[in-house]
């Protein structure tokens, strides 16, 4: 249990990296590139910057073995399961099992991570 807790915290932590350097890209690409649709490309930026915050504060649930950061954590890791089928299904097949192989490493260690 020890190991899946501390997996967890390390695990939502890259999670939350990877989403700010997302944020990042997507609001470099707003620059350099021609954007369509702004109000959408900003509500993906404003998204992704408060699923990393989101995430983070998981994160510092399992360091504290406190209770508050195990059903948010499994919840999101459950939606990214769901996002990497897609994008296995949309032709973007080696980013769709990179994410649904750090979503379930996740899912699972937030799953066996706590105990009461």
């Amino acid at each position: 249990m020890e190991f899946a807790r501390r997996s967890a915290h390390h695990l939502l932590r890259i999670e939350s990296a990877l989403l700010i350097l997302l944020a990042l890209y997507l609001a470099i690409s707003a620059v350099t590139k021609g954007v369509t649709a702004p109000g959408a490309f900003a509500g993906e930026i404003i998204f992704s910057l408060t699923a990393a915050i989101g995430l983070y504060f998981c994160s510092q649930g399992f360091k504290k073995r406190a209770a508050f950061g195990r059903a948010p954590a499994l919840l999101a890791n459950l939606i990214a399961l769901g996002v990497a089928y897609f994008m296995i299904s949309g032709k973007l097949i080696w980013v769709g099992v990179l994410l649904g192989l750090l979503a379930f490493a996740t899912a699972l260690s937030a799953l066996l991570g706590y105990t009461e």
